[in-house]
């Protein structure tokens, strides 16, 4: 009897590419090496090992030595077998070897390695594909995000006029160009860019800076003129000294009114460019001395432009001015180093009022003010927004009493403050010792609560339905928990009320635990090391067991790994993994709200494909719906209700659905409550829908819900950073999170965070920092200081 190789089962994770891509593949080269990364691959259940097989090895057939002797052909045919039975003995043998063995895990890690490479740079076709599959409920909206409406024969025509127009204008001012011009004034061609340099001159600032309201062949226009106008600027285009004198004007006029930074740098690298071939010409002396230059006067008007609309508050005397020449004009080598040191300079700014999770951990935050302002409306029928009368808040009212809060949870008609020193105040409705105070009284005003032993808390999550349970996280990541303690929701062992912050031991003593949640009657918990871990109720498979069994201590989800967020709904959990591209959900499906196209129950984690190849950065858990937001700033609903905000209260989407209200805002956080949802967008603006009847939307009423996301009253101008939902009441704040790098994808001017961006900044030092310590510097840099 031989044991074969042991067989072994592949299932590559999506979510845990990002991992693979950036392990260090040399450390394969080494046993100990491949020991590590093979085990990563085994206790992931990427690599499965399947029961061994036992093969009998009989050998070949012996001879009847009874009978005659054997023939010829008979003792050949006996060797041979004999012979491939001692070969396939022999490959066993070999590769059961430690080095054979070595050598499978070796290329099972370079198979996975090159997946995860393969997947993130090869599989371009399947980001955010939606799928078009009918809803199986007949009242239920259709799930997929509205695609392209297909062109009719009108706009296929338009497009044609259009392209067909720009080309013979193009081809026009090329020959006006190389015609001679009978007379004084301008040409045909620099009459039509001086003309076109007056209409964007007219034009609002920033009024092209909005590219999602430009339609598609707007763009493209844009694009071709730019290209043409770029083309117009170099010495030996065929255009005159005047011509490409104001083509570059025009071309910087439009980059100012788009607004984006990669336009900036495209106009600053055209300059650069342009001034180079003008250096390099200058011995014919066959230049005219206008060659290379600019309007002054029209460069500080953008300029200035510019200033104005950020609000910049840099003194005067350091703003950098380009050398004025006697005609009125500068150069474009000394306007591109003036500009570029002007969006450096508001970058700068703008970096004073950003923060990360990092530089507040360790004091180094910009302080953007000395207080926090917190705003709050909704309900107050407990005293959870700490106002006099207990009469519902229509819209935003500022709250001293908020005052010296660094992080807020609205819970079910409570409010608990974390303060900047890591302590925790509670105020409203105190039944079951929600509060968290040793009793179970409602508070009008702020109490601290007592943690023991003392403790910092980063984080708190509080039920926003059934009897009220809290959950926090110390900045050590232990987990402590109090209030009502039904089917075990609190951790520690039984189901009794617990009054005071108590500690959870058990699975978690020794855990680092960066995320929590509370849902109605369970919790869950995520580890640093990805681990999730769920207890209480476990009806409907909301704990992710397999069952519906309840668990009154934390127990780990063991079918996923790498997760980097949890959120509980009222009988629902979705999870997060660390790098965002895969969302998990399970529990009750009623309505949807799972996401997986259907209403079954899931008992264990399972994908939502409709959010595969997506970036995900949160995931919101309500009790009918779900929300999502992704790394662009989109928000999906899914589930029932008015929290879809798709301008109807009794629709239903089985599968995530894009919030198209919210389409052209770049939203940076998301928060749900029991019914109703807050979206904060990166301009600081907070937008509401859902369940208004406690008017926790804010609008300054509270009649009807509210089905489409609207923007809360009474915020403008306040530098709004963080958002939280309450069962029927809202809250705003200034200070900033410790949670969410405070960064916007696009600030105009000067932070522009795409592709594009980062294409044109590698070009510059691709360029002109290769070759910074040769003795001649790149052109038209005079010395290598200017480079630097």
């Amino acid at each position: 009897m031989a044991t074969m190789v042991p067989p072994v089962k592949l299932k590559w994770l999506e979510h845990l590419n990002s991992s693979w891509i950036t392990e260090d593949s040399e450390s394969i080269a080494t046993r100990e090496g491949v020991a590590v990364l093979y085990s990563k691959l085994v206790s992931n259940k990427e690599v499965v090992p399947l029961p061994q097989q036992v093969l009998c090895l009989k050998g070949p057939q012996l001879p009847d030595f009874e009978r005659e002797s054997l023939s010829s052909d008979e003792q050949d045919h006996y060797l041979d077998a004999l012979l491939s039975s001692q070969l396939a003995l022999a490959k066993m043998v070999c590769s059961d070897s430690p080095f054979a063995g070595a050598l499978r895990k070796r290329l099972l890690v370079l198979q996975r390695v090159f997946y995860a490479l393969s997947n993130k740079y090869h599989d371009k076709g399947k980001v955010k594909q939606q799928q078009h599959s009918p809803e199986s409920s007949s009242g239920s909206a259709d799930v997929h995000s509205v695609s392209e409406r297909p062109r009719s024969s009108t706009d296929a025509l338009i497009e044609m006029g259009v392209r067909t127009g720009l080309s013979l204008l193009f081809a026009l001012l090329r020959q006006s160009w190389m015609m001679p011009v009978s007379g004084p004034g301008l040409s045909l061609c620099n009459d039509v860019i001086h003309t076109a340099i007056e209409v964007v001159s007219s034009l609002p600032p920033l009024s092209l800076a909005n590219e999602s309201k430009i339609p598609p062949m707007g763009l493209d226009c844009l694009s071709q003129v730019t290209t043409f106008l770029k083309g117009v600027t170099i010495p030996n285009s065929g255009a005159d000294t005047l011509g490409r004198r104001l083509a570059s004007e025009l071309l910087l006029g439009l980059a100012a009114q788009r607004g984006s930074l990669r336009y900036l740098l495209e106009w600053i690298e055209m300059a650069l460019g342009a001034s180079a071939v003008v250096n390099s010409m200058e011995k014919s002396k066959l230049l005219s001395s206008q060659e290379g230059m600019i309007s002054f006067d029209c460069f500080m008007t953008i300029l200035m432009q510019m200033r104005r609309s950020l609000g910049s508050s840099a003194d005067r005397s350091q703003w950098r001015e380009p050398t004025r020449t006697s005609d009125g004009l500068c150069s474009l080598y000394e306007a591109a180093l003036c500009l570029f040191e002007e969006v450096c300079r508001m970058a700068s700014d703008y970096s004073r009022t950003c923060a990360s999770p990092d530089s507040i951990q360790t004091g180094d935050a910009p302080i953007v003010s000395e207080t926090c302002e917190v705003y709050v409306w909704g309900s107050n029928s407990s005293h959870q927004l700490v106002e006099g009368t207990q009469e519902k808040i229509l819209q935003p009212k500022l709250a001293p009493s908020f005052s010296d809060a660094q992080t807020i949870e609205a819970g079910q008609y409570c409010t608990f403050v974390i303060s900047t020193d890591g302590s925790v105040r509670a105020c409203g409705k105190g039944s079951y010792g929600r509060l968290g105070l040793g009793d179970s009284n409602n508070q009008s005003t702020l109490k601290k609560l007592t943690f023991e032993p003392h403790r910092s808390i980063k984080k708190v999550s509080s039920s926003k339905g059934s009897d009220g349970h809290t959950l926090a996280f110390t900045t050590e990541g232990e987990v402590f928990s109090w209030g009502d303690g039904d089917y075990g929701k609190l951790g520690h062992g039984n189901s009794s009320t617990q009054k005071y912050p108590k500690l959870i031991q058990g699975p978690l003593q020794g855990k680092v635990v960066v995320c929590v949640s509370a849902g109605y009657r369970h919790s869950a918990a995520v580890t640093e090391d990805g681990e999730l871990y769920t207890w209480g109720e476990g009806d409907f498979g909301r704990l992710g067991h397999g069952d519906s069994n309840s668990r009154n201590i934390p127990t780990l989800v063991k079918d996923i790994s790498n997760v980097g967020e949890v959120s509980c709904g009222s009988s629902h959990t979705i999870a997060l993994s660390k790098d965002g591209r895969t969302v998990w959900s399970f529990g009750g499906g009623d309505n949807g709200k799972l996401g997986h196209g259907d209403t079954n129950r899931v008992y264990k984690p399972k994908v939502i494909e409709a959010l595969q190849g997506m970036f995900i950065r949160k995931v919101c858990a309500g009790s009918q719906s779900s929300l999502a937001l992704t790394s662009t700033g989109q928000v999906y609903a899914w589930g029932c209700g008015a929290c879809l905000g798709c301008g109807s209260s009794e629709a239903t989407a089985l599968r995530p659905k894009l919030i198209e209200e919210l389409a052209a805002t770049r939203i940076v956080d998301i928060s749900i409550g029991d019914s109703h949802c807050l979206a904060l967008s990166h301009d600081n603006e907070v937008y509401a829908w859902g369940n208004n009847s406690m008017g926790q939307c804010g609008q300054g009423n509270s009649t009807g819900p509210i089905t489409k996301p609207k923007k809360v009253s009474g915020l403008d101008g306040i530098a709004i950073q963080q958002i939280s939902a309450g069962t029927s009441h809202s809250l705003a704040w200034t200070a900033l999170p410790r949670d969410r790098q405070v960064v916007a994808w696009h600030r105009p001017y000067c932070v522009d965070l795409e592709e594009s961006t980062f294409s044109h900044l590698r070009s510059f030092l691709e360029r002109y920092c290769d070759k910074i310590n040769s003795e001649i510097p790149p052109l038209p840099f005079p010395s290598s200081r200017y480079v630097i």
